[in-house]
């Protein structure tokens, strides 16, 4: 179980969590579902370690351990899509690239660059790879941004399979209407929903 105790963050004069706590689940899919620019980021930032609290504290969770996913994709611009994941994985996984291919429906394009995909197989590409990194956490920004919903969906089936908590942050309704667990947000400064 992953616990965000008494957490407080600013920037400058900006509080972005003010004495916040909340208690994840320690298995299946959780939505960080708000509106945008609520602190939903900063909040998954804190959990990955990439943000330090200026108090409060974060327990259950190994930083170094999370499989993180940026809003933005990162891939790398002269690599191709099968590089994208050999580049992750140990030598010993890598004959998976396979199955992540297929389960990211990129199937035939293993020799494309980033550059000759659509905008939402780049991020279906970036989801599969940091799920390929593997961890004891996933944690993903708006993993589905730009995918369209019946992909959404057997997608989401997925995450729901993986041996390890998925926390993903996303404002759209129709995400959270998929997950195991949601937890609704507002701010900033962040604050739960009732």
């Amino acid at each position: 179980m992953i616990k965000v105790e008494h957490v407080s963050l600013s920037f400058g004069d900006k509080a972005v969590l003010a004495d916040f706590s909340l208690t994840l689940p320690a298995h299946g899919v959780t939505v960080l579902c708000g509106p945008s620019g609520c602190g939903k980021t900063t909040l998954l930032r804190l959990l990955a370690g990439l943000e330090r609290p200026d108090s409060g504290s974060i327990s259950g969770i190994a930083p170094h351990r999370a499989a993180v996913l940026f809003q933005e994709d990162r891939l790398f611009p002269h690599r191709t899509v099968a590089q994208q994941l050999t580049d992750v994985m140990p030598r010993q996984r890598r004959g998976e690239v396979a199955r992540w291919l297929a389960l990211a429906e990129l199937t035939g394009e293993e020799n494309a660059l980033p550059r000759q995909l659509s905008g939402g197989m780049c991020r279906r590409l970036a989801l599969v790879r940091t799920l390929a990194l593997g961890g004891d956490v996933y944690l993903l920004d708006e993993p589905f941004a730009g995918i369209d919903p019946a992909r959404r969906q057997r997608l989401m089936t997925a995450l729901k399979q993986l041996d390890a908590p998925v926390i993903l942050v996303s404002h759209e309704q129709e995400v959270a209407n998929l997950a195991d667990h949601v937890i609704r947000l507002d701010g900033p400064p962040l604050s739960l929903l009732k």
